[in-house]
This record gives C-alpha cells, structure tokens and sequence, in this order.
C-alpha cells in the first residue's frame, strides 16, 4: 500500500505518533503509511465535526482493519493551550500543519508556521519528546545560486512571498526550539508534492484542470521539482527510524524541470488533453503577469505576480535528493506515476476532460 506491499492486516508494532494536519495532502498519506506499517496514530484536525477533515483519514484505518489505532483530536496550532496533553504518551511527534497557500492573508500563514512550530515543539518538550518529524519545503532551501544542485546546506535567501517567508522562519525556528529543548529534529523539504489522495487541490497540484483542459495555450517556463505525495510519508517515517538519519532531508527526485515539461509530460500520457506543448519566452512573460492581474480583479485565483516571477528566474529546480535517497534508502515513484496519479485524480472528480 505504501512502500512495501500490505497485503494483510498489519499487525501493530506498539507505538504510536502524533500527526498534526492529518486532513492535509501530505498528513493524510502519513497516516495511511503509519497505520500500514504498525503505528497507531493520533491526529489533529482543526474541527472533529467537518466530514471533509476526518471521512478520508478514517478511510485508511478502515481499509486496513485498524480503526482501533487511529484516533482524530481537535486542536488549532494558533492556539498554545492542551497540546502538551494531546501528546502525552506518544512516541514522537509529526508536524505537518501549515497553510499551503499564495493566495490567502499573508501574515496569517506566517503565523500560523511560527506559532504551530512554537507551540508544537514547546508541547513536544513539555511531554517528553526526543524525535521530532518536521514538514518544511525546498521553500525554505531556495532555488539560488544557480547552476548547481542545491544541498541541505543551502538556505532560501528571497522573500518574495508570504509562504516562502513562512516556510524559512518557522523552519529556522524549529531548529533554534530544537536546540534549546535538547530536541532531536530531523526536517523533510519535500519540493512541489504532487499525486492523488488530496481532498482541497493545493498550490502544487491545482493548476493541473486548466492545463489539460486547454485554459493554459502555452506554458511558462517556471523552475519546478517534484516528488509524490507517498514518497513524502515514506520519508517521514524513515526519518523517524533510522537513527543516523540527522538533519534535513530535500525531496526532490524530479528536479531540473519546468512547468513547460510537466505539460508536455501530461500531452504525452493523454494525448486527447489539450495540454500545450510550448513555453513561454521569457521576455513575455511580463505579459503572463499582466494577464493573471486581470484573471484576479475577474475572482479567479492568481497564480504570479512581477516580484514573484523575478525570483523564480533568479535561479533554478535544480535539487540534490542524494541524502534522502542514501540515509533514508529512498526508491522513487517515476515522474510518469506522479503525473498520472494526479491527472486520474482530478478526472475522477470530473474537473478534466
């Protein structure tokens, strides 16, 4: 089912993890890679009474005959209060919530990373955690300088937009808590995280129906690395078992790509999509700009602006996932697989032709 092939009820292994924003992209999938592999998992949604944030994560232990190791709590990362309760008694801590977003209030997703971070690695510390999981992004390595495989060791230099400020200063937070709280952090930078299984389409995954519906004649040649969500819960997982497994971790399989060979990769898998095949000169892509400015004052969602795309030019998708692939033994879904998981996804959901 995830990684190594489930094909009983897995029997359980005796512990247990908490996973904050288990209703998102990549929580979801974590609690289905846990449960299949023997974990209990204790999760965290910010309202136990929204079907929309629980149905799918309770699918998985359903699926797996498990209900008895899942258990959903409610809890908001804004708010300190009762986290240290909530994980009591747990093994380690999974902290995925945040707001994956370009187009929301940019000091609310700012301060929902710092505040969940704080909160969460305080509540870690106040409980007796040693081994935290933390869910960062390449956001917060940065795509500079260009020309050469960017490393853990490189941090994100630009503030051009309220996520990317939000994922490098709580991710620098996390490690100064860490440290100060004798915290043992290991940190997943997971790059654009795409394939099914998501209940909201996130910034990663949502401009998929207006490529393979023709809504996009040509596409811009923006920087892009990729990985699928599964592999994004295996590494959490490994992460937290393999005792060597110090430090970050960038998970960026699919890298030195564009937006323009992602579409091409959908016009090769479906060739009756009208997914383009042609980019965007850069010298146009003021135009490109221009264009999403009047999409925006129309109510439909942006997806650039001018300070944007002069830092995804500054540099380049070009990402080094040795480390996970060597510390964590990662074996990488294909980028036909994730591409393919994804369309199907949102063709199931009728939103493409």
């Amino acid at each position: 089912m995830y990684g190594d092939v489930v094909t009983s009820k897995p029997k359980s292994n005796g512990q247990t993890i908490f996973v904050t924003g288990v209703n998102g992209h990549i929580g979801n999938h974590i609690v289905g890679d846990l449960l299949a592999h023997g974990y209990s998992v204790k999760g965290s949604v910010r309202d136990l009474n929204d079907d929309a944030k629980t149905k799918h994560v309770i699918q998985h232990a359903t699926v797996l005959g498990v209900n008895d190791r899942l258990e959903l709590v409610q809890g908001d990362i804004l708010e300190a209060d009762n986290w240290a309760e909530m994980i009591q008694g747990c093994d380690s801590l999974f902290h995925t919530a945040t707001i994956y977003s370009n187009t929301k209030d940019g000091q609310l997703i700012i301060d929902t990373a710092l505040l969940g971070t704080t909160h969460l690695l305080t509540a870690a510390r106040d409980a007796g955690i040693k081994r935290v999981i933390y869910t960062s992004s390449v956001a917060a390595v940065g795509n500079t300088p260009k020309g050469r495989a960017k490393t853990e060791e490189d941090w994100q230099t630009e503030r051009s937009s309220p996520y990317i400020i939000a994922k490098t200063d709580s991710e620098r937070k996390a490690w100064e808590l860490a440290k100060e709280f004798d915290i043992d952090l290991r940190v997943i930078n997971p790059s654009a995280v795409i394939g099914g299984g998501f209940v909201n389409a996130t910034p990663s995954v949502n401009f998929f129906p207006d490529i393979i519906n023709g809504n996009v004649p040509m596409a811009p040649k923006i920087p892009l690395s990729i990985v699928h969500v599964k592999d994004v819960a295996i590494a959490h997982r490994r992460a937290y078992e393999v005792d060597e497994a110090k430090g970050r971790f960038i998970l960026a399989p699919h890298n030195n790509l564009t937006l323009v060979d992602v579409c091409r990769t959908v016009k090769k898998l479906y060739p009756e999509s009208k997914a383009p095949k042609r980019g965007i000169p850069r010298s146009m892509m003021s135009l490109v700009v221009l264009f999403d400015w009047f999409n925006g004052l129309r109510g439909k969602k942006r997806y650039m602006t001018r300070k944007t795309v002069k830092g995804f030019f500054r540099g380049d998708s070009n990402m080094s996932s040795a480390k996970a692939t060597e510390v964590l033994g990662m074996d990488w879904i294909s980028l036909d697989d994730c591409i393919t998981d994804t369309v199907d996804e949102f063709k199931s959901r009728s939103l493409v032709q």
